[in-house]
């Protein structure tokens, strides 16, 4: 039996996939009403773990025992997990977005009267649930129609409509903007009072520290730490040092820039929404990047940042009215993906799953995806050269994974965001655009992936990255342009730039 403070003890859990042991003899304890961080790496085995404890993996699939309020569960599958209390929302959420938040909450879940829906009272209970996480929304919405962060609240809705009594969040702020991850946290400290107890992973480590009461670290598939702290007093070093077996002491790699001639020079670059007419989503953009020289662009959740990247590579975003591309001082039509690609540009997608994959290939087709010729022999693909290829960024870029062979869709979000790089990699571009490069990947593997943008500039290439987290542009680019309503309202050498100065500039139509 399981101790009684304790809402969940998972004892000795092992689970093997062919040639991997995910998790060896892990074990984790969580207190009863309280917020408990999980840590580690990307592949450290979070995700694997939570999912045998929800049922994902099912009892027999993996070694061990689960103890849920003191009695040992073996659950079949996600219902049981469910039934019991333990209700688990997933980095990428899982809502239909053609439904309304009404459907979405009781989907699965219907409130019946004689084998009919009851609507009225699906609808009721749904206006109940949105008052509990804070959501001022017309039940009827559509979730197309709602931001990330209030589409993270709708989950968490959907889960209390099942009476959950353990709610695991995975990554749950690593789409949301500071204000509704802020909100979201708060939220969490709402549930702990009511009695319901919160599994948090996360590689926020200012997060982690805010507001958990114990932190356990996981790496290489073991428990490597486990222990209570009191929230606001996280070590976060020690967490960093327990994640990758290593003390990091500094987050942002030291590096000298050499900035060379412009290479890239946008100027007055107008474009439209496709969706709502006379709605500009860039407004007269202008800015440059020159060789060996990283620029970042800052800007709240809306600023119209991914949209202008977009729209640069190929006009793949939005529609086209007006402005100039130069590339080494020589004006060009970029008016495909193909072509932009053939002019030297890569593209990083934000959304890696959506944007950036195909989930059914695997990681070498993958990677030779996008320059397919470079791997021909005459007219025909030749696999030496693509699996050549392949495992040469694999072990660059070290993607955890027993074979380039198999899918990408085994791999874990970080290890997902190697592969991704990769394959632009593998273009040669002179101009390469990073749009949330580190979303969702932990602290060690964001310092590789720095490094290798250092390295990239150093090798004469232009490097624009986009990123939400302040620190990390001011801690890894050369100068920085602000956005803010699809304006660029300024622009300031890292060195001489804050957060404060940064922060004043996405917020206001013009620079001060």
């Amino acid at each position: 039996m399981a101790s009684n403070s304790l809402i969940l003890e998972m004892r000795g859990i092992t689970k093997e996939f062919p040639g991997v042991k995910a998790l060896d003899n892990v074990t984790l304890k969580v207190d009863n009403d309280s917020i408990h961080s999980i840590c580690g790496e990307n592949g450290a085995g979070k995700s694997t773990l939570m999912k045998v404890l929800s049922g994902v993996y099912p009892y027999g699939t993996y070694e061990g025992s689960i103890f849920f309020q003191g009695q040992e569960m073996r659950f079949k599958n996600i219902k049981e997990s469910e039934s019991a209390g333990i209700v688990i929302i997933h980095q990428e959420l899982t809502m239909i977005p053609e439904l309304s938040v009404t459907e979405n909450i009781f989907m699965g879940n219907e409130i019946t009267n004689n084998g009919l829906i009851n609507w009225h009272e699906e609808r009721r209970r749904t206006v109940d649930l949105l008052e509990k996480v804070g959501l001022n929304i017309d039940p009827d919405t559509l979730i197309k129609h709602m931001g990330v962060g209030q589409q993270q609240l709708v989950e968490i809705a959907k889960a209390l409509s099942k009476n959950v009594k353990l709610l695991i969040l995975d990554e749950p702020t690593s789409a949301l903007n500071e204000d509704d991850s802020a909100n979201l946290l708060e939220l969490m400290r709402g549930l702990k009072k009511d009695g319901i107890t919160c599994i948090m992973i996360s590689h926020k480590l200012n997060e982690i520290a805010a507001i958990s009461d114990a932190v356990t670290v996981i790496r290489d598939g073991q428990t490597v730490e486990s222990y209570e702290v009191v929230a606001g007093q996280v070590d976060e070093d020690k967490i960093i040092r327990s994640m990758v077996g290593r003390s990091i002491e500094n987050r942002y790699p030291e590096h000298e820039s050499h900035p060379g001639d412009i290479i890239f020079e946008v100027s007055n670059w107008c474009v439209e929404d496709a969706e709502v007419s006379g709605k500009m989503l860039c407004k007269n953009s202008s800015f440059n990047v020159r060789a060996g020289e990283i620029v970042g662009f800052a800007g709240l959740m809306g600023a119209g940042r991914t949209e202008l990247m977009r729209s640069l590579f190929g006009r793949n975003f939005g529609i086209y009215k007006s402005g100039t591309i130069k590339i080494h001082g020589k004006e060009v039509e970029l008016t495909s993906v193909e072509s932009a690609i053939e002019h030297g540009i890569a593209y990083v997608p934000e959304d890696r799953k959506t944007l950036g994959l195909n989930l059914l290939d695997s990681i070498r087709k993958t990677i030779v995806a996008a320059d397919l010729k470079k791997i021909l022999s005459g007219w025909l693909l030749n696999p030496d050269k693509e699996l050549a290829a392949a495992e040469e960024y694999r072990k660059a870029l070290r993607i955890k994974t027993a074979s380039v062979d198999v899918g990408v869709n085994t791999l874990s979000g970080g290890n997902q965001q190697k592969v991704v790089l990769s394959k632009w990699m593998f273009t040669e571009p002179d101009v390469l655009i990073l749009d949330e490069p580190t979303r969702g990947i932990d602290v060690g593997a964001k310092y590789e992936i720095y490094k290798l943008i250092h390295e990239l500039a150093d090798q004469g290439k232009a490097v624009i990255m986009v990123s939400s987290e302040l620190p990390e542009l001011l801690g890894v680019v050369d100068r920085i342009y602000t956005i803010f309503e699809g304006t660029i309202t300024g622009e300031l050498p890292a060195s001489e730039a804050d957060q404060e100065s940064l922060m004043k500039r996405m917020t206001v139509t013009s620079a001060a």
